[in-house]
């Protein structure tokens, strides 16, 4: 079995910057991390692979340095690393992301195997869209399993896998075919520390570097600012409210004391809406 987990290399949100002309993400000088949610595909992964055999790459886009969160993927138990990175990459949106690491995909499927199982995140914390999972396995015309909870069972025999998805009703036991991508939730496993082996291994790796040309991208125009229909208007922060907030006090009364306090408090600050009620009650 042959896993392909996308990664993506990230600001640490708690430093994030934007450009003021171009309204894009600056990562000069910010410091960076694998994007969270990706670690939890990643150990979702190398558990499949440890239980049936098989491999894991971890694929990442991004500038010459998002080399090293791969190597860290490396460290964790990932056998091989590809980063796809090109000045032509630069810029991308949700669209032209997943059509790049769409096609590079399909290059590692030429190169180390048809992969049975793409895993990603579900979203990155600098985007925070949850679009290019999707996007990638639309193009790739891969079956989709989205927010998933838990990998309940996997039959490589009859090329079948199924899984718990969670959904604002609840939870969706879903069955599907190989090859299939999925995106995986938050908190649903606990990323391994990895061996002292694989920590010597990740240092001496090669992590195989490919270009457009080298990942079979000849449609140019589809990559980076030109191939992203994606345009920011404007950033900003949002404005503070000058408002505190209003704290009441509860010790040494009932719920129904503090009940009234609470309703009186936000009819006091919210007349419009006294009135509005009480029209309706008349």
């Amino acid at each position: 079995m042959h896993i392909v987990v996308c990664i993506k290399q990230v600001p640490d949100s708690a430093q994030i910057r934007v450009h003021p002309v171009t309204n894009t993400i600056m990562r000069q000088g910010v410091p960076t991390i694998i994007n969270p949610y990706d670690l939890f595909a990643l150990e979702e992964a190398l558990k499949l692979r440890d239980s049936h055999g098989g491999k894991v790459t971890v694929l990442s886009m991004g500038p010459a340095m998002a080399e090293e969160a791969l190597r860290k993927s490396l460290t964790y138990g990932a056998d091989g690393a590809v980063l796809l990175t090109d000045r032509c990459f630069a810029g991308s949106d949700t669209l032209a992301t997943s059509f790049a690491l769409s096609k590079a995909i399909a290059k590692i499927g030429d190169a180390f195997g048809t992969p049975d199982i793409v895993f990603t995140g579900k979203q990155t914390i600098d985007g925070d869209t949850a679009q290019v999972g999707p996007g990638i396995a639309k193009r790739l015309n891969f079956r989709q399993l989205t927010y998933v909870a838990k990998i309940s069972s996997i039959d490589l025999a009859s090329r079948t896998i199924t899984v718990e998805r969670r959904s604002e009703g609840g939870t969706q036991i879903l069955n599907s075919r190989l090859p299939c991508l999925i995106t995986m939730l938050e908190g649903v496993n606990a990323i391994r520390r990895g061996s002292l082996d694989d920590a010597l291994r990740a240092a001496c790796s090669e992590i195989v570097k490919w270009n457009a040309a080298d990942a079979g991208i000849k449609e140019i125009t589809k990559c980076g600012l030109r191939g992203s229909p994606t345009v920011v208007k404007r950033v900003f922060a949002p404005t503070p409210r000058v408002q505190s907030a209003v704290q009441i006090e509860t010790s040494d009364k009932t719920l129904r004391h503090v009940a009234d306090e609470v309703v009186a408090s936000i009819l006091t600050q919210q007349p419009a809406l006294e009135l509005a009620l009480s029209s309706n009650l008349a």
